[in-house]
C-alpha cells in the first residue's frame, strides 16, 4: 500500500481502506482461481493495482464518465480506476465466466456500486462508451477493429473519447499504421525501475 499512497496521497479513509483490501482478496481468490500470476501477487500493488492507476494521471474522469474495461481479467485495471473515481461508471467484461465470477465477488467485497461485470467478447457487444481500457489484450490493430462501434462520440472530459491501453515493450510495428495515437512512457509518472518499458497508448475516437 505504500507505494500506492507515494503516487496518491489524498486518498479518503474508504479509499484507502479499499486498497488496503486488495492484497488478502485477490491472495484469497488466486489460491481457488489463478487469475494473476503466482509469481506476481507478492507484488500486486506494484504490478497490477499502481499500473493500473497510470491511467488516472493521464487522465481525471468526470464524474458520470462510461469506461469498459475489455478483457479484464481479474479486474485490472478497472477495480483500482473504479476505486479512484467512485462517480464514474465501470463496465468489466471477460469471455471467460470464472475470471468474472471473481470480480464479481472482489467488487462486492469493496462494495463497489460504479462496478458492473459481464461475460462476453467486446465484438459482440453493441453497448456505447465514453471511453475503452485494454490492458495487454490484443494488438491494437484488432482492439480498433473490435471496439469501433462501441466510443461515444460525444466527449464530456479534457481528453477526447477513445481508447486508453496499457501496453509494454517495443510498439513501432504494432503501432506504426495507427494515426493520431499518443504514446506516454508511464516511468514519466512512476519512477520504479518496472515501469521502464511500459507504455500508455492513447487513440482518440474518430467519427
Amino acid at each position: 500500500m505504500d507505494i500506492i499512497h507515494k503516487y496518491f496521497p489524498e486518498l479518503s479513509k474508504k479509499q484507502i481502506d479499499q486498497f488496503s483490501k486488495l492484497e488478502s482478496l485477490y491472495e484469497s481468490w488466486n489460491n481457488k482461481i489463478n487469475v494473476i500470476s503466482r509469481k506476481d501477487i507478492s507484488s500486486l500493488y506494484l504490478k497490477h493495482v499502481l499500473h493500473s492507476l497510470a491511467v488516472a494521471k493521464f487522465i481525471q474522469f468526470n464524474n458520470g464518465t462510461t469506461i469498459i474495461d475489455v478483457g479484464t481479467g481479474g479486474g485490472f485495471p478497472g477495480i483500482p480506476l473504479a476505486i479512484l473515481f467512485p462517480e464514474c461508471k465501470f463496465h468489466l467484461v471477460d469471455s471467460i465466466q470464472k475470471k468474472v465470477r471473481v470480480v464479481d465477488a472482489v467488487s462486492k467485497e469493496l462494495d463497489l456500486k460504479n462496478v458492473t461485470t459481464e461475460c462476453n467478447r467486446v465484438e459482440d457487444m453493441d453497448d456505447k462508451f465514453d471511453f475503452i481500457l485494454i490492458r495487454a489484450v490484443a494488438q491494437m490493430s484488432k482492439i480498433l477493429k473490435w471496439t469501433l462501434n462501441n466510443i461515444n462520440s460525444n466527449s464530456n472530459n479534457s481528453v477526447l473519447n477513445g481508447i486508453i491501453a496499457l501496453k509494454g515493450g517495443d510498439l513501432n510495428k504494432e503501432l506504426f499504421k495507427i494515426e493520431n495515437k499518443k504514446i506516454v512512457a508511464i516511468n514519466d509518472y512512476f519512477d520504479d525501475h518496472y515501469f521502464v518499458d511500459k507504455k500508455l497508448v492513447y487513440i482518440p475516437f474518430e467519427s
